[in-house]
């Protein structure tokens, strides 16, 4: 019996060690198992680095704006580009470029027009708001006084434009056309398409801009006095360089409507005395200002663009 009692008392402190030794290695299995777990970090935490780039593209690529339309201009429109054909990205693509990759190569852009243009504050000014806001932008502008389409509807003038390789092509044309007496819009969308056929011969893959005239008044005489009114004109010659850009997928900006139209354009203009005495052409002050929309329009294009 006391031999039988000893054999007992073993089984039993046997049977306890092989408890606390499972014990023991399902303990160690268990914390091995968590250090293996906290070695690989979650799905979301692998892709939070994605996202934080993602975000801080989009704040380092678009460019901060603020409007310069006044706030005493009545009837303006958003000051925006309409490019419904996404004519202008491999311009915006290039500026993306100067601007983030730092590309040795200026984007250069010509901007071709009437006596506006001429008057070069217009087209130098947006110069150099875009210069200062992308770096590298060569902006050349070609103005002759008293410029239609026609005045450009020759290879001399094209060929002269495509030297410069440009890699947008402003056209700002119309209000010396809108001054006929006899203007049919039909005639001057056909001018339209003629000089534009001329340029796709020599430039066949440029992104194409068109822009609106500003508005101005015509002369007249009542009682042999000398009078003022608003050209009836400029709104025909505004709607078909409009229709022209949509029906070729070229991107417009329609500076008359967007600063007041028909109703308002030329009444902004005069009442805040930008307009010159002929009231046709503008003082300094307002041609930096049209150079300034301008360029904020082309990068508002840009930041859409960079965005998405």
């Amino acid at each position: 019996m006391k031999h039988w009692s000893m054999v007992k008392n073993s089984m039993i402190k046997g049977g306890s060690m092989k408890r606390i030794k499972l014990l023991v290695v399902l303990l160690i299995s268990l914390i091995s198992g968590l250090s293996a777990q906290d070695v690989l970090p979650p799905l979301a935490e692998v892709n939070t680095p994605v996202r934080t780039s993602m975000r801080l593209r989009e704040k380092n690529d678009t460019i901060p704006l603020t409007c310069s339309i006044p706030d005493d201009f009545k009837g303006t429109r958003i000051n925006m580009i309409r490019d419904e054909s996404s004519g202008l990205h491999s311009l915006y693509e290039r500026l993306r470029q100067v601007k983030q990759e730092g590309a040795s190569d200026s984007v250069r852009i010509v901007h071709v027009g009437d006596s506006h243009t001429r008057g070069r504050i217009f087209p130098r000014t947006a110069g150099e708001v875009l210069q200062k806001s992308f770096g590298a932008v060569k902006y050349t502008e070609i103005g002759i006084n008293g410029a239609t389409c026609v005045t450009f509807t020759r290879p001399d003038p094209i060929r002269q434009m495509a030297a410069l390789q440009p890699e947008l092509l402003i056209i700002s044309l119309g209000t010396n056309e809108s001054h006929g007496r006899n203007y049919k819009p039909d005639i001057h969308y056909n001018q339209l398409n003629e000089l534009l056929g001329l340029v796709r011969i020599y430039m066949p893959d440029v992104p194409i801009l068109l822009t609106t005239p500003p508005g101005s008044y015509e002369r007249i005489r009542v009682e042999r006095k000398r009078n003022y009114i608003i050209n009836p004109r400029t709104i025909h010659a505004v709607n078909t360089i409009c229709r022209y850009a949509e029906g070729h997928s070229l991107g417009v900006w329609d500076m008359y409507t967007i600063l007041g139209g028909s109703s308002h354009a030329c009444l902004n203009w005069k009442n805040k005395g930008m307009m010159r005495p002929d009231h046709v052409h503008y003082m300094p002050e307002a041609y930096a200002l049209q150079g300034r929309l301008l360029a904020e329009a082309i990068i508002k294009g840009y930041n859409r663009y960079v965005s998405f």
